[in-house]
Parts: structure tokens; C-alpha cells; sequence
């Protein structure tokens, strides 16, 4: 067994941040432990200007572990750089970057493996010149503002999370955990990821290059039954699905399992199999150099023109365009 590898995740904490995308990377981070036998190496530690308690935009008081300076000397791993925002009488929302904050990112980041924004971060990381010349998403409802203020930067507002070397950007709020999941499958792969997942009742990660506005984002049964057959689909994409073997699985006649996914996931047991093989082939399309003839029988789609014409249908592009987009290319 290995020498156990360190990982200081340093978390900006400031006035007005907010909560969820302070605490959302450190649950999962947390989470990891539980599905291993051995340490993590993660150690987080929230860092403000002072040690006095910060207020974030939910109203909660979070007490930081150790100032700015106190990193000047320590070797990070991980600098996760949450985001604020300040909303207009006319409910207009613009993004801050506070310059202390903005200055000590632009000093530890030359020295830290990664540096991942969430959410509005993105606003912290560009004014520090971190994103020049370089793709990067932010919450939806600031990416005209981050255009427009930072040039140099290839503002792109769909993807949930974009990797650019050892710079991460993620999406709005709850795709802070998403962009956790995916640090976590890059320190220790894909299974391990997808065990966090399920903790957070995640149905599938979600991949970088999936739209802020997603099917997967559907609502998650709350039946054990129904949570049973999504399971069952994920595991045998690879074969055939009918309404029949589905029905079985469930225990009850082909009308009814219609009637159950209908009321429970909103599409009839064809259409969801149909979208769980898409949201299986995107992961392979972004994460894999799998052919698109692997990639059809390991996701079921048959024959290449049907998952050709079926991934057109609910995405409105190609494979192969999709895959040159958003393909996730290791250092």
C-alpha cells in the first residue's frame, strides 16, 4: 500500500457567498470516505480575510478555519473559489468580486494543482486573469455580464462544468456538486464518483458538457419500486429493454407499469430507457475514445443510425459534433 497522498482543499469564504457552494464541494469530498477503505487525503478548511464570522447570502454565520494569510505558506491541493451576487430593485442579479479576495486567488493559484469556481466564482477567477483565452461557464444569469467585463474570456453558459488544464468552472448552485463529483473522479475515477452519487441521491453524474437545462434533471421517485427499475435500466443498457421485461422486474402488467411512469417520471418506460441510453452515450462520448459502434451496443441503441438519429432527436446535434465539443482530454 501507497504512501497516502495529501489533498489541502482551501475553500474562499467572504461576505455575502453563497452557502451552498461553500458547503456542497466539502459534503462531497466527505461523502467520499464512506465508500473507501482507505483515506482520502482530503482535508478542507474554509479561508477568509480574518477568523471573525462571515455572513453568507442565506443569513447563516460560517466561521472560517484560517485567514488568507495563513495560506501563504501551505501547499494546496484544490482552491474552490464560491461566487456572490447582488440582486437590483428591478431584481436584476450582477455578480461581485471583491479585490482582497480576487488578489489573494491571483497569488495562490500559480502554486495550487487546481482552481475550481463555483457557481458566480467564475467573476473571481476572471478578474484575477485566470480565464484569459480560455472556455469557462458561470450561473446562466451572469454569463452575459462575464462576457462583457472580461473579453479575453470564452464565455460559454450551457455546460454544467468546463475543464481547461488544471482551471475548472462550474454552473449555477447545484452544479457545484456535480463539478465535486467530477474531481473526485479525476483523483479516483469514475466508480467512485458514481458511489457519491448515489449517497446524494443523484441519479447519474452529470456530465461536463450537459446543458444547465437538462433532462436528468427530473424529479427522482420516491418510490422504492420505481428507484429499483432505474437501477435495473442503468445496468442492462446494454441489451434489449422492453415494457414487458420492465413490467416483470416490477411485479405488475405492462398498462400499469405505463401508468407508473408516467405518474412518477413523466414519460412513458420507451422514452425514459431511451434517455438513460443518451445520457449513458454522453458520458462515453466526453470521458472515453470509444468508437460510436462501442459506444451504440454498450448503450443499446442497436445500429449506429438509430443512436445517430436518436441522440439528434433530444439533443439537436450529432454524436460526433458532440464529442468534438465537449470531449474531456486528459493532461
Amino acid at each position: 500500500m501507497g504512501a497516502m497522498i495529501e489533498r489541502f482543499v482551501v475553500v474562499a469564504l467572504f461576505d455575502r457567498v453563497d452557502l451552498l457552494d461553500v458547503t456542497g464541494p466539502p459534503e462531497v469530498f466527505s461523502l467520499l470516505q464512506r465508500e473507501m477503505d482507505e483515506p482520502t487525503g482530503y482535508t478542507v478548511a474554509l479561508a477568509a480575510e480574518t477568523l471573525d464570522p462571515v455572513t453568507t447570502s442565506a443569513g447563516v454565520r460560517v466561521m472560517p478555519d484560517i485567514t488568507f494569510a495563513d495560506t501563504a505558506t501551505r501547499r494546496i491541493d484544490t482552491l474552490v473559489v464560491p461566487g456572490a451576487v447582488v440582486v437590483d430593485a428591478e431584481r436584476r442579479v450582477r455578480a461581485t468580486a471583491d479585490p482582497v479576495v480576487v488578489d489573494w486567488v491571483r497569488r495562490l493559484a500559480p502554486r495550487t494543482r487546481r482552481v475550481a469556481s463555483v457557481c458566480v466564482g467564475a467573476h473571481i477567477l476572471a478578474s484575477a486573469g485566470l480565464l484569459d483565452g480560455k472556455r469557462a461557464t458561470t450561473h446562466w444569469s451572469t454569463a452575459d455580464q462575464l462576457a462583457a467585463e472580461h473579453p479575453p474570456v470564452i464565455v460559454d453558459p450551457d455546460p454544467i462544468f468546463i475543464r481547461e488544464g488544471n482551471t475548472w468552472t462550474g454552473a449555477g448552485l447545484t452544479a457545484c456538486l456535480d463539478l465535486s463529483l467530477a474531481l473526485v473522479a479525476e483523483d479516483f475515477g469514475q466508480e467512485y464518483a458514481l458511489r457519491v452519487a448515489r449517497q446524494l441521491v443523484m441519479y447519474l453524474k452529470r456530465p461536463s458538457g450537459q446543458s444547465q437545462f437538462s433532462v436528468s434533471l427530473d424529479p427522482v421517485s420516491s418510490t422504492r419500486r420505481v428507484e429499483h427499475l432505474r437501477h435495473y435500466v442503468t445496468r442492462n443498457l446494454h441489451r434489449p429493454l422492453t415494457v414487458a421485461e420492465l413490467a416483470d422486474q416490477a411485479h405488475v402488467g405492462d398498462r400499469q407499469l405505463t401508468r407508473i411512469f408516467k405518474n412518477e417520471l413523466g414519460r412513458t418506460p420507451a422514452a425514459y430507457v431511451e434517455i438513460v441510453r443518451i445520457e449513458a452515450a454522453r458520458s462515453r462520448l466526453e470521458n472515453t475514445d470509444d468508437t460510436l459502434e462501442r459506444i451504440t451496443a454498450a448503450c443499446g441503441f442497436g445500429t449506429v443510425d438509430t443512436f445517430t438519429r436518436a441522440f439528434r432527436r433530444v439533443l439537436g446535434t450529432t454524436p460526433t459534433e458532440y464529442r468534438e465539443r465537449f470531449r474531456v482530454t486528459p493532461d
